[in-house]
């Protein structure tokens, strides 16, 4: 049994990968097992210093990695070298900071001394996805094994590629051996990682039907789960806003991966009065984007995954048409080897269409036009999900205070909406739980242990 990964922009076999069997697999857990065990004693300060050859490692070879991204997933080069540079980003700042974060805390109680103190869990697996290949794992992987836990890597069948080289980065950034592996593996085996009691934890990304199976699967050993599923962001366009701006960055946050991202505004609810002008100008600026080769640095517009995806995204545009959208941009996808989807615009969308309904995992903005701030936000949490959202608007009180009623784990005022190893980032409802990135996703996998001490006849 083998995987293959395929070029999307051609159709062609990459290589082919052997499966590891199940006896494999369990070795590899033992190892990280055995690496945890000592793992764990080394200083959090020594433990982050590593961060800084990975980052220099991964901006050695930069190149390489973002190539190998575009390849497999047919993500635009120019964005894989930015996802490179994040990562790099990644490492130096829980480098920085880790430390602290991490240091006890003293607690004012009836003792001679209280404490509150951050220990390692033990094995971490992460089942991650194609999107952002190197992104998601390192803004797992840094921080979990920061923190003293050691890691198992499950990637997407499609970047296998990518999954073994970052296990390689670690290696030559000076990690020990087995705190970070990754696994070729089937759906059985990592059944059976998560069943194994040495490992404490599951942080899976991906779709919200995986996550639920996963989290299953988990409670039967009562291990904590870090969950970043789907999403359905919407893109809030007021009557005051700066329409140069929210176009911008309509295109921006729609379209980043070729718009094959959890985060990315799939849902642009926006004021009536200016509803028109905005699709409009939308439409316009989506379809002068440069769609082609993902090696071709000049490319805004890469490859679709796979062209099982091709088919989903006609199905949407179609049901949309028929029950009354209007089409102002692209909505096929190209005569051409390989799976290419044009930028798509679709107007006066109504909620009963299957584009404002499920997650639509490519380049399709439907713009659905509202009568005012209240039911704006009353059409943007009427959804199952619930991971990130924006409001546009000149007045930025009016603006947080939208934000701020909005049911996501992360809202933005004028901006699109982007993942900052600064802040926490995760959601709500179907979208996932628990937090990844800033403190709070460096303590999603540790023990707080309060340290109580007294003294002798007390």
């Amino acid at each position: 049994m083998s995987i293959s990964t395929t070029n999307p922009a051609t159709g062609e076999e990459l290589q082919s990968y052997p499966l590891q069997t199940h006896d494999q697999v369990m070795q590899v857990v033992d190892r990280a097992h055995t690496a945890f065990t000592s793992w764990r004693e080394v200083p959090v300060a020594e433990r982050a210093a590593l961060l800084l050859p990975l980052a220099e490692r991964l901006r050695a070879s930069a190149d390489d990695h973002a190539r190998l991204m575009s390849l497999e997933m047919g993500k635009p080069l120019a964005e894989a070298l930015a996802e490179v540079e994040k990562c790099a980003w990644l490492c130096e700042f829980y480098a920085q900071h880790a430390p602290g974060w991490l240091a006890d805390e003293s607690v004012a109680a009836d003792g001679l001394a209280h404490r509150v103190t951050f220990q390692p869990l033990g094995v971490v697996l992460s089942i991650m996805p194609w999107n952002y290949p190197y992104w998601q794992a390192l803004r797992f992987g840094v921080p979990t094994l920061t923190a003293g836990n050691t890691s198992i890597l499950k990637h997407a069948g499609c970047v296998t590629g990518c999954g073994l080289a970052i296990a390689e980065l670690f290696a030559e950034a000076g990690f020990p051996a087995d705190v970070f592996q990754t696994i070729v593996a089937d759906h059985r085996s990592v059944e059976a990682v998560i069943a194994r009691p040495e490992v404490q934890g599951v942080s899976l990304t991906g779709s919200t039907r995986v996550g639920v199976q996963v989290a299953r699967m988990a409670a039967a050993g009562l291990k904590k789960v870090v969950l970043e599923l789907g999403g359905s962001d919407p893109f809030i366009v007021l009557e005051d806003a700066d329409l140069d701006q929210a176009v911008a960055g309509a295109v921006t946050g729609r379209m980043l991966c070729t718009g094959q991202s959890c985060i990315a505004a799939k849902r642009f609810i926006v004021a009536r009065t200016v509803a028109e002008e905005f699709a409009s100008r939308f439409a316009d600026a989506m379809a002068a984007l440069r769609l082609g080769d993902p090696l071709d640095r000049d490319t805004q517009v890469g490859a679709i995954v796979n062209a099982a995806e091709l088919v989903r995204l006609e199905g949407f545009v179609t049901d949309a048409v028929a029950k009354g959208a209007r089409l102002l941009a692209g909505g096929s996808r190209l005569d051409r080897p390989g799976s290419f989807f044009t930028p798509t615009v679709l107007a006066d969308v109504t909620a009963d269409m299957r584009v404002w309904q499920e997650e639509v995992f490519g380049p399709i903005a439907p713009v659905m036009a509202v009568s005012g701030e209240d039911e704006a936000v009353a059409v943007a949490n009427a959804s199952e999900f619930g991971l990130g959202g924006s409001v546009w608007t000149r007045d930025i009180a009016r603006g947080e205070r939208i934000a701020r009623r909005l049911e996501c784990g992360t809202a933005f005022v004028n901006s699109i909406v982007k993942s900052d190893p600064r802040m926490p980032f995760g959601g709500v409802k179907m979208s996932g739980l628990g937090r990844e990135l800033g403190r709070y996703g460096l303590m999603e996998f540790v023990n707080i242990k309060g340290l109580n001490i007294y003294s002798p006849g007390n």
